[in-house]
């Protein structure tokens, strides 16, 4: 990922448009669906109108809901979705008009935003701070009151993106409980198709669709400031709007303590590409909508606990995925492995120790490590240069250890080209005689699991 000196650009932008108003939100209940319109403004030149479609099911209580009852969550949901929107230009200050805020609210926001924007400020060469970046400024007084404060059913609610740590979720949970519920936020094959493995058919999927506006992909166009925002927190809030929707009390995201590792150490602060996956959000946003929003939602991630390693292991026994699973950035239009990107090459790697060689090229159409092409992201995924690839992988370590149990099980007079490549390095020798047992059996002590659930972890990994 290129890094581009857009410093002198973020200073014009931010004189030029030096203000982005939240202006309202807007809620329709059409015949099939229920729609969201966000309104923003950026220094009335701009304007922008994302949305977000929700197609009726019959499990869903928009009857029994009003749309004061339902205010808050979708006033929050403009409020991380707003960010999209802001970067473009940085404005010096972000204007909020439908509801009040208060000190703690907004302080909460800047860390969100200052932390879920690293990457972004990082590749584009901006040198800023939490207290400078931007200053929120609240223009109402409407209080708003806790959107769901009675829910009642124990079920969940399961994220599903495509790839494995899902499945994993999927599988280990569905029984869970008969009552659970998919959620897949713009649905594509590998995420239909995953959902529909483990069990779950459109009667028992929230599918929900987001739009992105077309003026702001004109604006990225014409070479305003482009880059990473914290989609996972946008995810959260999704949710517990389907939480409210649905009367289900727990959500269970699939994030693991991999994803607490910077991609970065730049002059002090951590930049992590996985933020809003990180142990830090979740702790934060737990803590947040209990307070603001309903009392009763119980957001967790239920893999927390283990590491990427841990969850390839376990995605491994569950052979029936193998053709459909995805998680390829570059691929996930057309749904396939593009085989040349950093994601693509950390799966292969950690999925290797517990994959046979030629399922590996079944699923990705060619063997990795023979590509000569991937020797740069190799280098950054087993932390031989400066920084990880900002993608969702796992830490150094467990890249290295993969490597290394990968090699064990193969001749070592025909190596693949990385995997010979490798064995020449400190890394090899540094990490070949750690206890790889001791990884596949660590279990964080940092989560928000219930004892039953951590039992149930516990019990299938070891």
């Amino acid at each position: 990922m290129k890094i581009t000196d857009n410093s002198n650009k973020y200073d014009l932008l931010r004189k030029k448009y030096d203000y982005f108003i939240y202006e309202k939100y807007s809620i329709i209940r059409n015949i099939n669906s229920f729609d969201i319109v966000f309104t923003f403004n950026l220094a009335d030149k701009f304007y922008f109108y994302p949305t977000i479609k929700i197609p009726k099911k019959k499990f869903y209580l928009f009857d029994s809901l009003s749309d004061y009852s339902l205010k808050n969550i979708i006033f929050h949901i403009g409020m991380i979705e707003l960010i999209s929107y802001w970067k473009c230009v940085c404005p010096p200050k972000i204007i909020i008009k439908p509801h009040y805020l208060n000190k703690e609210q907004i302080n909460w926001w800047k860390k969100l935003y200052f932390n879920g924007l690293g990457e972004f400020f990082y590749l584009n060469s901006i040198n800023t701070n939490i207290n400078d970046f931007t200053e929120i400024i609240v223009n109402s007084n409407d209080k708003l009151k806790l959107s769901g404060s009675c829910l009642t059913d124990d079920s969940t609610i399961i994220p599903v993106g495509g790839g494995k740590d899902s499945v994993v979720t999927l599988e280990l949970l569905s029984k869970t409980n008969n009552d659970n519920l998919c959620l897949i936020l713009n649905p594509r094959k590998a995420s239909l198709q995953t959902s529909e493995i483990a069990g779950y058919s459109a009667k028992n999927t929230i599918e929900i669709w987001r739009t992105i506006d077309t003026n702001l992909l004109e604006l990225n166009e014409k070479g305003f400031l482009n880059g990473h925002t914290p989609f996972s927190a946008l995810l959260a809030f999704i949710t517990v709007l389907a939480a409210i929707i649905t009367n289900k009390k727990n959500i269970a995201l699939s994030n693991e303590s991999s994803a607490n590792e910077s991609t970065i150490r730049l002059r002090r602060t951590n930049i992590n590409h996985q933020y809003s996956k990180s142990f830090t959000f979740e702790k934060d946003f737990r803590s947040y909508v209990n307070k603001y929003i309903s009392k009763d939602i119980n957001y967790y991630s239920f893999l927390r606990p283990l590491s990427e390693l841990q969850i390839a292991k376990l995605f491994s026994k569950f052979p029936k995925y193998f053709s459909c699973f995805k998680s390829c950035n570059k691929g996930s239009k057309t749904d396939t492995w593009c085989g040349k990107c950093p994601k693509c090459l950390f799966t292969f790697i950690i999925l290797s120790p517990f994959v046979s060689q030629q399922n590996l090229e079944l699923i990705f159409g060619k063997n990795l490590f023979d590509d000569p092409y991937l020797l740069h992201y190799f280098n950054q995924l087993i932390g031989k240069e400066n920084r990880k690839p900002f993608e969702c992988i796992g830490t150094i370590e467990e890249v290295n250890i993969a490597l290394c149990m990968t090699i064990a099980k193969k001749d070592k007079k025909n190596l693949p080209y990385l995997l010979k490549y490798y064995t020449g390095l400190d890394n090899y020798m540094k990490y070949k005689n750690k206890s790889h047992e001791k990884l596949l059996n660590r279990f964080h002590s940092k989560h928000f699991l219930s004892s039953d659930l951590g039992k149930l972890l516990k019990i299938k990994n070891f």
